[in-house]
């Protein structure tokens, strides 16, 4: 039994070989069925295409549910094979509440909540989170990991970001009403409605539905403007130097693996000899 769900554990976690291997071969079928139940949802909201194929739609979907049951029961049931998850309760306890199983529940949920005779509204409503299939990939593609990585890495840091856009926008929204609320026909009539033209200046949108008529508004629009323009190259910043860093890291990690299963230089490619001759 320990070694079948060995070999369960396995054949469900990434491949570090790609496709070479069994569990690689799995990985490219579970992506490929996953990008079909993403086309499928998105062909599913045109009416006519629906309708005409309707038997198809359901059957997919009743085989994606299923397949993706059985793996997500398949990872529960194996879990304890990583050394992270060994309890037989906790390790799956801790297991059932990680991102990517919370993922994997919530991508089969809506099918199971139909079943049970609750809401209509509800469960349409539940219907999105179909979409989180999509999210599956996340597992199996490795720059999709990367960025993962990233936004658990720099999340102080683009949290500290957000909180600091958050207050500049409530200031200018303030400024911004107090200087426009008393000129008539006014758009800005509240803060709230100031605040939507706050979020389309500062992200330099500039949809042109609000817009300051009074000088002084138009002088401090085009600040905020100005401001917006370097505001929002905070988190983009953080971002792009989060991945350089998280890039670079993982090709150093690649060239030290190289280095110990060849005992070639990652440096000068030459062989850890020739370096030992020289040295002698």
């Amino acid at each position: 039994m320990k070694r079948t769900k060995d070999w369960v554990h396995t054949l469900l976690s990434i491949s570090p070989n790609g496709i070479k291997d069994l569990s690689g071969k799995f990985d490219v079928f579970l992506i490929f069925i996953i990008v079909l139940n993403v086309v499928a949802i998105i062909l599913e909201s045109v009416n006519s295409i629906y309708l005409a194929y309707k038997p198809w739609f359901v059957s997919f979907e009743l085989f994606s549910v299923m397949l993706f049951s059985l793996e997500y029961l398949a990872r529960l049931w194996s879990v304890t094979s990583d050394p992270e998850y060994k309890h037989p309760l906790f390790g799956r306890f801790k297991f059932v509440f990680t991102p990517m199983a919370i993922v994997d529940l919530l991508a089969i949920l809506p099918f199971y909540v139909g079943m049970m005779g609750l809401d209509l509204r509800f469960i349409r409503a539940l219907r999105m989170f179909r979409l989180l299939r999509l999210f599956k990939i996340v597992r199996y593609v490795s720059a999709l990991r990367i960025i993962t990585n990233v936004f658990r890495q720099k999340r102080e840091e683009l949290v500290t970001s957000l909180v600091f856009i958050l207050f500049i926008l409530l200031i200018v929204s303030c400024l911004m009403f107090y200087v426009e609320k008393d000129v008539e026909g006014t758009q800005f009539t509240s803060i709230p409605a100031t605040m939507w033209w706050g979020v389309a200046t500062l992200t330099t949108v500039g949809y042109g539905d609000i817009y300051p008529v009074t000088s002084m508004g138009r002088f401090l629009g085009g600040i905020i403007a100005i401001l917006g323009i370097g505001l929002f190259a905070l988190p983009a910043g953080i971002l792009a130097a989060g991945c350089s860093d998280e890039i670079s890291q993982r090709r150093a990690e690649e060239a030290n693996k190289l280095e110990e299963r060849e005992g070639i230089c990652s440096h000068c490619g030459r062989p850890f000899e020739e370096h030992q001759a020289e040295s002698g």
